[in-house]
């Protein structure tokens, strides 16, 4: 997790700062439903290179969003989800789905 010292005084500069991109949203909205594994997330996210998806799933695990899961398999199987900190972003996504419902539905007006 970030310290004090890393992050901006303002709270919405604190929230963009740690998922204000497009793939972390992404992200979390289908971690919200369950656990998924690294294959799985890349599927559904069309457009995010492997790079990317690898780059904001570490940046989240050390931020506290997300945990990653290494079961004792063969072949090894790594599930990640949400932590109780990222669980508590649900209300977050939930308004984000509800304004772009309204505007889609404004804008077919």
């Amino acid at each position: 997790m970030k310290t004090k010292e890393e992050l901006p005084d303002c709270p919405v500069a604190t929230t963009v700062q740690l998922i204000g991109n497009k793939w972390k949203l992404l992200i979390i909205r289908n971690l919200l439903v369950r656990p998924w594994r690294f294959n799985e997330l890349h599927k559904s996210l069309e457009g995010i290179s492997q790079k990317v998806l690898t780059d904001s799933l570490r940046q989240m695990e050390a931020d506290g969003i997300i945990t990653r899961t290494v079961y004792p398999e063969v072949p090894p199987r790594v599930e990640y989800a949400l932590s109780p900190l990222g669980k508590s972003m649900h209300p977050i996504l939930d308004s984000m789905q509800a304004w772009g419902e309204a505007y889609k539905a404004q804008m077919k007006n």
